[in-house]
This record gives structure tokens, C-alpha cells and sequence, in this order.
């Protein structure tokens, strides 16, 4: 069968043809420069065999690096760095494998992370991430510490002790993570998210021991910080040292500067919390007593008050008060008799002189038509007009005989 014959169902080629096809076309891709993360370093013989990782997406592959090209690295590397490495791709027909061969090797350079990083922050910070009107209160006392840290590590033990030390009764729920590495990223970001979701859980801590700029870098992921922001829990970033700023101190609700510290802020402690209660107590009661002594002066002043110490002089006062107005109501009752009878008898000679029975009395007589009119004028009863007399005594009949002269 010719080498350049296409395959077919009744011509295919041989799995050996198959594979120098691949590594040709492989070999024709010639060295390029890459960028990742170190995900294992392992060094046998001289050589070093190892993987590298995509920075953002999950791709991953071998390379190896010969003795003769080891040998002529300046810097050291290890599992988390970041790195650029000029490989050439290579296809090993006997096993089938895809390996890089790596010419140079070098660290990102810092300055470059450090820029990263930076433009993070501030896209971060435009999205308002980092807001303190955002943050939340944590809880005075937490029922149960959710904590997400490296199994079996400094971190955890810290976090633990110091918390149990302040409050003995305190709980924890731990969610164990890589804490550097391709895989620590999305471990933490998994851990807040579980912990978040327990409604047994009241606070969170991220906690993670010291370490060099690189092997922080991970909780400086996009994904971990927005996890943080995300979470209706709140969240305690206690990572690495007082120096150390990974992006999650800054959207974290509350920044401590070690796992250490991260404790004595979350939990209270009992023995400040009795003797608080004690002094509180103290000047309770200081306060009552004295109340109740400033309560007993004013009763006893009170007391001595005149009013309150002879009681029935105000009732005797009162009494002579009461007589003298009852005897000068008396006076002034029996003046205005006096007055009003005087006064009366002035009045009732005023109206006797006025009316007309003393008129009669002195022997006049009144004349009065048979209208009951009064009589003024002779014309007004001609001859055999019938009047009525009205005299002291009584009233008469009588006619009239006309005008005399």
C-alpha cells in the first residue's frame, strides 16, 4: 500500500502509518512560546517530566524537559508557578503520546502578574465589589463556623484552637481545599459556595498559612472573589500574613491579618464576656442602690416637711379659716337684707305715691266711658252717656246730663 493512498474501509491504513502521519504534522508546527501553570514537577535522572495547565481554561499537557536543557535554567521551579516555556510538540509513535519538548523555561515575569492583577482590582472595584455599603455585620456569636482551608494544615489548627479557646462551645463545619495549585481556585470557589448554601452556617473563613506572591494567587482568582461577593453568608478572609492583599481581603466583609486573628474576630471571648457580664452586674446594682438611696433621702425630707410631720394643722388652719368666712358670709348676708329691705320699702313709697289709689285716697275720682276708656274731654259724653265712677271705696254708676257750665 503507497504511503500517500488514502485510507478506506477496504484499504486502512496501518496504526504505525496512522502515527508517522500524526508526529509529521506535529513536527511541522515547530517551536512555539506558551504560557500556564506548573501543575507537576518531577525531576528523575537529570530530566524533568511534568505538566503544564492553562491559566484560565481547563486544558492541560505533558512536557518533558532533557538534562541538557535543565542543566542551563537559572531559576528554580516547582508545583504553582507561572511560565513561559518555548516547546517544541512531539509525538511518540511507540506509545502514542503527545509530549513538549522544552527549550526555555522562565517565571512570568512579576511586573506582568502585578498588572493582571491590577486590572482585575479595578474592574472589580468599577463593579463596586469592594463598596463598604456592601459589606455585612457578622454575628455576634456564630452557632457554626463554616471554614475552608487545606486539610491537616497550620491554618486549620490556628483557626480551631484560638476558636475554641475563646468560646468552647463553638462549631465547625470544615470544607477541606487545595490551598495552592491549578486545582485551588476552583476547590475554595466550591467551598464558599457549599458553606453558603448551609443554613447552619453563620460566617465564613478562608484561611490559608503564609506563602510567597505566587502561591497566593489563587485567592486573587476572579472566580473566588465573586464567589465572596456572591455569598449571603458572610465572609473572613484570613489569608497568608499582615502584608499579604489577595483580592478576597478586599471583597471580603471582614479582612483579617491571620488565621489567628481571624478567630479572636469571630467568636467572642467567654472569659471577656463573663467579666463584662460581672461589671455590668456591679454597676446594676450600684446604680439600684443608689436609687433607692436618693429615693429614701426625698421620703425622708418629706417627711419632716411641716404638712407631712403635723398633719392636722392644716386641718386646724383651715377650720379658723373656715369660721371666719362663715361669720363674715354671715355679716355680709344679713348687710345685704338690710340693704335690699331699705331699699325695697324706698321703692314700694315710690310706686304708692305714683299710683293711682292715693290718687283716690286724697278724694279724687276716676271717670270711665263705657270702652273702659278714661274720660278727659266733656265732649267725649254727651247727655245719657251711662259712665263708671271709680272712688276709693268702690265703683258707681252713673249718666251723663251733658256739658254744665
Amino acid at each position: 500500500m503507497a504511503a500517500d493512498a488514502p485510507a478506506t474501509r477496504e484499504s486502512p491504513w496501518p496504526v504505525a502509518l496512522m502515527s508517522e502521519k500524526v508526529a509529521g504534522w506535529i513536527d511541522r508546527l515547530g517551536q512555539v512560546w506558551v504560557e500556564g501553570e506548573v501543575t507537576q514537577w518531577q525531576v528523575r535522572g537529570g530530566h524533568v517530566y511534568g505538566k503544564l495547565r492553562d491559566l484560565t481554561q481547563d486544558a492541560t499537557v505533558s512536557f518533558t524537559v532533557w538534562r541538557s536543557v535543565a542543566q542551563r535554567l537559572t531559576a528554580d521551579f516547582k508545583q504553582g508557578d507561572r511560565v513561559i516555556a518555548l516547546v517544541k510538540p512531539n509525538f511518540w509513535v511507540k506509545g502514542g503520546s503527545l509530549t513538549m519538548q522544552v527549550f526555555d523555561l522562565s517565571h512570568v515575569g512579576l511586573g506582568e502578574l502585578l498588572e493582571r492583577l491590577e486590572r482585575l482590582r479595578r474592574q472589580l472595584q468599577t463593579e463596586g465589589l469592594f463598596d463598604e455599603g456592601r459589606k455585612q455585620r457578622l454575628p455576634f456569636l456564630p452557632g457554626k463556623i463554616g471554614l475552608v482551608t487545606g486539610r491537616d494544615s497550620d491554618a486549620e489548627k490556628d483557626v480551631v484552637r484560638n476558636a475554641t479557646l475563646r468560646w468552647p462551645g463553638v462549631q465547625f463545619k470544615i470544607h477541606y481545599a487545595a490551598v495552592q495549585g491549578d486545582r485551588a481556585a476552583s476547590e475554595v470557589t466550591a467551598g464558599i459556595r457549599a458553606l453558603d448554601a448551609d443554613p447552619e452556617v453563620d460566617v465564613i473563613i478562608v484561611a490559608r498559612g503564609g506563602g510567597d506572591f505566587q502561591n497566593l494567587l489563587p485567592f486573587s482568582d476572579e472566580a473566588v472573589v465573586r464567589a465572596a461577593a456572591e455569598a449571603n453568608t458572610p465572609v473572613v478572609s484570613a489569608i497568608g500574613h499582615e502584608a499579604d492583599r489577595p483580592l478576597l481581603d478586599e471583597v471580603a466583609d471582614l479582612r483579617a491579618s491571620t488565621p489567628t486573628d481571624a478567630a479572636k474576630r469571630v467568636v467572642p471571648d467567654v472569659g471577656e464576656e463573663l467579666a463584662g457580664i460581672d461589671q455590668a452586674r456591679s454597676r446594676m446594682s450600684s446604680r439600684v442602690s443608689q436609687l433607692f438611696s436618693y429615693e429614701a433621702d426625698r421620703i425622708s425630707q418629706l417627711r419632716q416637711r411641716p404638712v407631712l410631720a403635723s398633719p392636722e394643722r392644716i386641718v386646724d388652719d383651715r377650720a379658723e379659716e373656715l369660721v371666719r368666712w362663715v361669720t363674715r358670709g354671715a355679716e355680709l348676708a344679713d348687710r345685704a337684707i338690710v340693704d335690699r329691705a331699705s331699699s325695697l320699702a324706698e321703692t314700694r313709697a315710690h310706686l304708692r305715691a305714683l299710683s293711682p289709689q292715693a290718687t283716690l285716697e286724697r278724694g279724687y275720682a276716676i271717670v270711665q266711658l263705657p270702652t273702659g276708656e278714661v274720660l278727659r274731654e266733656p265732649a267725649d259724653a254727651p247727655s245719657g252717656t251711662s259712665l263708671r265712677v271709680s272712688v276709693v271705696g268702690g265703683r258707681v254708676g252713673a249718666t251723663s246730663t251733658g256739658t254744665a257750665e
